[in-house]
């Protein structure tokens, strides 16, 4: 690996996080000993179920739900797709809506925004509403877009790109302020990251998922309000009370429920992080000509993202791990593309300086020293950059 004789400081935990010795330790006997399956009959079987429901107990505690309105799937893609499809399309029928119409916003992951593009291919009247440059939604501008077909609202609860946080509760309001319509939060960012409460937040759907927060790839949630009604998403055997059939994953359901856990106790080290976090934006915004993306105080506790004139993100990306930093240039999911972030072209930045973009998202476990060593070679990167630059 380039960076062996390097310093190594990862600082992509948006993209995905390490799993804790914690977490990895408590999964690990549900992979070795009680590898049962939770619908078997006999002990093992048994002895799985009483764990599973376990773990969903202990993240229901977490996010402030009921035991029964979480609902376990394999990341928070397919918790996104579910709720979006399950939620409109059964809002509309019980309505007698021929056309449904859905809302979302500009800046969404592609989980939703894809959705959307999916539903709107297959007759849905669709609304995209805007953000400031800071990346903030209004309530009013929600509120104004509903109409009498609207079906569903879906709005992030932070974003995976410039870390700015939503003020949800007050859309929720805003919202149920006309009419009782569905309302989504991915909230894939938030939960682990800030406080999660789905009674205060009003919701009536909130996706997360297990590798954001130091547990492994391949499990999400899905929190469903009591009453709320949604389409069965995969038919089969009828686990998670037949919305969401396939034999759950239990291992890493537990390791999810362990991570969370941890996450919420360690939410009092959150101005720990903030302070590391602020120090990175001070000293990256030294740099002449750079600029911060995203709500300068309202935004995730670890998240720093910035845009650069006169260089290509790319460049400072590949530069970057040549140092041994782990960065990325926006959502993990679409850093192949070529395309300028649909973002930070939605908070009104010129497509020239979008493609100089830097994500850097730190954890509890960065230290100064490893912000100093970021803040020192994204200087000298930048700089060298600049000087090969025919544009700058």
């Amino acid at each position: 690996m380039i960076f062996m004789e390097k310093r190594f400081v990862y600082a992509d935990n948006a993209a995905t996080t390490r799993v804790y010795q914690e977490v990895a330790a408590e999964m690990l006997p549900y992979l070795t000993e009680h590898y049962g399956n939770p619908s078997s009959l006999h002990f093992m079987g048994q002895q799985a179920k009483k764990a599973l429901e376990s773990a969903r107990e202990r993240t229901a505690s977490v996010l402030g739900a009921l035991p029964e309105e979480i609902y376990f799937t394999s990341c928070g893609t397919e918790s996104d797709n579910w709720a979006i499809r399950g939620a409109s399309a059964v809002y509309a029928k019980f309505n007698k809506i021929e056309k449904p119409h859905i809302i979302t916003t500009a800046i969404e992951h592609h989980a939703v925004l894809h959705t959307f593009e999916a539903l709107k291919a297959s007759g849905y009247e669709v609304t995209y509403i805007g953000v400031d440059k800071d990346g903030i939604v209004s309530p009013e501008s929600v509120a104004a877009a509903i109409k009498d077909n609207t079906c569903l609202v879906a709005i992030m609860y932070a974003s995976n790109e410039v870390g700015t946080i939503e003020p949800i509760a007050d859309i929720v309001k805003a919202v149920k302020s006309i009419r009782n319509i569905p309302f989504l939060t991915d909230a894939v960012q938030a939960v682990g990251n800030i406080p999660v409460n789905v009674k205060e937040l009003g919701v009536d759907m909130l996706s997360f998922s297990g590798h954001k927060i130091h547990a492994p790839k391949g499990v999400g949630g899905l929190y469903i309000k009591k009453g709320v009604r949604l389409k069965n998403f995969i038919e089969g055997g009828g686990q998670e009370k037949g919305k969401r059939s396939g034999t759950e994953g239990l291992a890493n359901i537990i390791a999810m429920a362990k991570a969370m856990e941890i996450s919420r106790d360690r939410m009092p080290e959150r101005a720990s992080l903030e302070k590391k976090r602020d120090k990175l934006i001070a000293g990256i915004t030294s740099i002449p000509d750079t600029y911060l993306t995203g709500h300068p105080t309202k935004r995730l506790p670890g998240n720093a993202s910035f845009v650069f004139k006169g260089i290509e993100g790319e460049s400072l990306l590949f530069l970057l791990s040549a140092a041994g930093i782990c960065g990325s240039t926006g959502s993990a999911c679409s850093s192949a593309s070529l395309e300028p972030s649909h973002v930070l072209t939605s908070l009104g930045l010129p497509v020239e300086i979008c493609h100089g973009s830097l994500r850097l998202t730190i954890d509890y476990d960065t230290t100064d020293e490893d912000i100093d060593y970021i803040i020192e070679n994204v200087k000298r990167v930048v700089e060298r950059l600049r000087e090969m630059s025919p544009i700058y």
